[in-house]
């Protein structure tokens, strides 16, 4: 039998973290100029719509396998999307998708192993936290391109 350490953080409170941070997120692929979010880059980073294919090919599919405890290797970009708008319909539906699954975690499940996509095998927690972790990294990389484009960028901490 498991027993459970006392929580820093409630389920409930992660979520809208998380949510937060895909809130703000959301408002970056807004403001970003059409050409620009799909041909701007810096470096050699990708462009900020190739950021986002990678983030919508991680959230809702990977915390989807995490309930379901399937394996599916990684896969992104399947769907074309051409305009900013699919991409924002696209992250919206993707907002939904990681509610409706995440009411399907129980606590007990954050500290079991599950091995992502194949090949990443953490406790669930560590995925999740991977998942904000990724977003917020390369959120961080818009803002540079905003920045670069004499685009002000909302205040990082305007998370609503």
């Amino acid at each position: 039998m498991k027993t459970l350490e006392a929580q820093v953080i409630t389920s409930e409170d992660l979520l809208k973290h998380w949510q937060g941070h895909r809130a703000l997120t959301r408002r970056l692929i807004e403001i970003f100029p059409e050409k620009d979010f799909f041909e701007f880059s810096i470096g050699g980073m990708r462009p900020f719509a190739k950021l986002v294919d990678e983030l919508l090919a991680i959230a809702a599919p990977a915390l989807k396998g995490i309930v379901n405890r399937d394996s599916k290797p990684y896969t992104e970009g399947e769907e074309k999307l051409i305009f900013k708008a699919q991409y924002l319909e696209k992250w919206d539906q993707s907002t939904s998708e990681i509610n409706k699954y995440w009411e399907q975690l129980s606590v007990e499940d954050f500290s079991e192993n599950f091995n992502l996509f194949g090949q990443y095998e953490f406790p669930i927690i560590q995925n999740i936290l991977y998942f904000i972790d990724n977003e917020v990294h390369h959120r961080g990389q818009a803002y540079v391109y905003l920045r670069a484009l004499n685009i002000e960028p909302p205040f990082f901490w305007e998370r609503q």
